[in-house]
């Protein structure tokens, strides 16, 4: 047996700190491992000791497993968990860090070079019986292959994976998912497989230790998915035969043991609309979606992903599951315009209710370009899925996240769709209802009232003001109404909404052309109103921007959140881009740009011109109508800033 005494995390964000907070648990000393841009993140706060990687790149940072192993040294620590992503499923790393005399919290080298490459897994599982897709050629496909799922033979999360429906597109698709998989991954290697039409992602926990025992958790459904990505999870996968259950959990002890595995691990399937399962792949480490096993289980994970790093045997059985579990991947995006990562100052986040969150951000952090967008996973577990559903629901709702747009109303609004609620569930979800998800109701109030309690907040002094400033404008003759208007950031149609209201001289004040519309109560933070009989508070928060106009933050239970501007009485002119000028949409990296383009180039509406990297993912660049490029800013490998110019495209005058 190996006793532990410190633990270093390769890792940031919520991982980290998640792991720390077990290895304080045990009694562990905890070591970070930072970035510049982390420099102080809040993993980086939550350890005992910090040592930095310098640099901002992943590639110069968190995926320098000689840096990191050299962080561990120099920290004193005895052992190097992980987490996920970056070098966890590294064998290379795995035998870099045994070598160096320090205890690997991961399964063994060999067991993670075996399942690295899907193809490579895919032969060592049907020689262990598991059931399989056939794979397809890509470049002897045809049409009655179609639709064709590609995906990259190294790494996960989506990257390198395309659907294609249209035999023409495919070399121009293939050779796409190569070039993503080479950047995200350094091997470019694709294969391909046939696109299963509204299947089921189920995938079942593994956890083993050195003495022969195999645990095989249960199973988790993460069929609700956004560009391959999980966004929604949860445990027990609902609407399972027990006879498929049985053989997911037999498939999944068998792909561990055919590779003599130890630690946790997780086998992923495909289960199609009929009930058949095939084998997709195994991650060689902790997953995110973690915390619902651990729920229903009563387990944590990590405690004993440590101690069979320390040689310890499992019980030869596990633990009895109970209840239900959910988790929600709360992303710093924007569920409209493409799912676009955000970046910026996270002014505040509060969510309520008896709910597990996992994150690695506190109020006032910064969401940074170079990393992923998940601000936190937000879990909760009840005796029935209706329960666990219903308490996430309200949890996300009534949170109060300020600074950035993020996906929380797609959230709130996936977990009380009818389908879900009926455990109808497959990868298709959003392809098929996003844009009704997204869109917002066609006589939508909220906005408006919430500008009325920002109004009111805003006209309310602070109990230590000065007495003219909390005498307010109440004039001894009745005055003119004064006003108020607000605009949402990023609206679309540009619409303003004005408040009228009288202060009145003891008392909240009195709106004007408002009815059904009373003033209860109002602070500077605390608006309550009654509203056609009913009462409603409204949570209100303000704050200055020296960069731009200031923010006003309101959330109610009722109207949902709102982030406003106030207008200026008198705006000043903008300046206005010129026409064709193509934009950066958000800060990140030009990874590729299109074959041949130059000044001069003839372009046609909706052609990739660019491809921009942020946050781990890949976003196109379009020409915004047909004509010619008459200037490119980009090259390949810039870092750019949201707003840099790009490129220019002159629109054809119309025959």
């Amino acid at each position: 047996m190996t006793n532990l005494t410190s633990l270093l995390v390769a890792n940031r964000g919520e991982i980290a700190v998640r792991v720390f907070r077990t290895a304080r648990a045990l009694g562990l000393d905890t070591v970070a491992v930072h970035s510049d841009p982390d420099a102080d993140a809040l993993h980086v706060r939550a350890a005992d000791a910090a040592v930095r990687l310098p640099g901002a790149a992943p590639a110069d940072t968190y995926l320098r497993g000689d840096l990191v192993i050299g962080a561990a040294l120099a920290a004193g620590a005895d052992a190097v968990h992980p987490g996920y992503g970056f070098l966890s499923e590294n064998a290379d790393f795995a035998r870099a860090v045994r070598a160096a005399g320090l205890t690997w919290v991961g399964p063994p080298p060999a067991a993670i070079e075996a399942m690295a490459s899907k193809t490579r897994a895919k032969e060592l599982m049907r020689a262990a019986g598991v059931p399989l897709l056939d794979p397809v050629d890509p470049h002897e496909a045809t049409s009655a292959d179609l639709p064709l799922l590609l995906k990259a033979a190294a790494g996960g999360g989506g990257r390198g994976m395309r659907v294609v429906r249209d035999l023409d597109a495919l070399k121009e698709e293939l050779e796409a998912a190569s070039a993503e998989a080479r950047s995200a991954f350094g091997d470019g290697e694709v294969f391909a497989e046939p696109y299963v039409e509204r299947a089921r992602h189920v995938e079942v926990q593994i956890l083993a230790d050195s003495h022969g025992t195999v645990w095989a958790l249960g199973t988790r459904d993460c069929s609700l998915q956004r560009r391959h990505q999980k966004v929604i999870e949860e445990a027990p996968a609902p609407g399972l035969p027990e006879a498929l259950r049985a053989s997911l959990h037999e498939a999944a002890t068998a792909a561990a043991r055919a590779v003599s595995y130890e630690g946790a691990g997780t086998v992923e399937f495909l289960v199609t609309a009929d009930g058949r399962p095939y084998f997709l792949e195994m991650n060689t480490r902790l997953q995110v979606e973690h915390p619902v096993t651990e729920a229903v289980f009563g387990i944590d994970l990590v405690a004993l992903q440590l101690r069979i790093a320390e040689g310890a045997a499992l019980p030869t059985t596990p633990p009895r599951p109970a209840g239900h579990a959910v988790e929600a991947r709360l992303y710093a995006e924007d569920p409209v315009r493409d799912w676009r990562p955000q970046t910026g100052v996270l002014r505040t986040l509060a969510i309520p209710g008896e709910v597990r969150v996992d994150t690695g951000f506190t109020d006032g952090d910064t969401v940074s370009v170079h990393y992923d967008p998940m601000l936190a996973k937000v879990v909760a577990h009840a005796p029935t899925r209706a329960e666990a559903v219903r308490a996430l629901a309200a949890a996300l709702a009534g949170a109060r996240i300020h600074g950035l747009t993020t996906n929380r109303e797609l959230l709130v609004r996936s977990l009380r769709h009818p389908e879900f609620a009926a455990a109808r569930l497959d990868t298709g979800f959003y392809e098929r209802h996003l844009a009704a998800l997204t869109e917002g109701a066609p006589d939508d109030t909220a906005p408006a009232t919430a500008a009325v309690a920002a109004a009111l907040a805003e006209a309310c002094p602070a109990p230590d003001a000065p007495l003219a400033a909390r005498l307010g404008g109440w004039r001894n003759l009745r005055s003119q109404p004064q006003t108020r208007r607000y605009a949402v950031p990023g609206s679309a149609d540009g619409a303003a909404y004005e408040v009228r209201y009288r202060p009145a001289r003891s008392g909240p004040p009195e709106l004007v052309d408002r009815p059904g519309v009373r003033v209860l109560a109002v602070t500077p933070e605390l608006v309550t109103l009654e509203i056609e009989g009913v009462r409603r508070v409204f949570h209100v928060k303000h704050h200055s921007n020296s960069a731009g106009p200031a923010e006003i933050y309101v959330d109610s239970a009722h109207g949902g959140a709102h982030t406003l501007t106030p207008v200026p009485r008198f705006a000043d002119p903008q300046d206005r881009t010129e026409p064709g000028s193509l934009l950066a949409p958000m800060p990140g990296t030009v990874v590729r740009v299109a074959e041949g383009l130059a000044p001069g180039t003839a372009v046609t509406a909706g052609q990739p011109l660019l491809w921009l990297e942020a946050m781990k993912m890949e976003h196109r660049i379009l020409a915004p109508a047909s004509g010619t490029l008459t200037a490119l800013h980009a090259v390949t490998g810039q870092q750019v800033e949201v707003g840099a110019l790009l490129a220019v495209v002159q629109e054809e005058p119309p025959a």
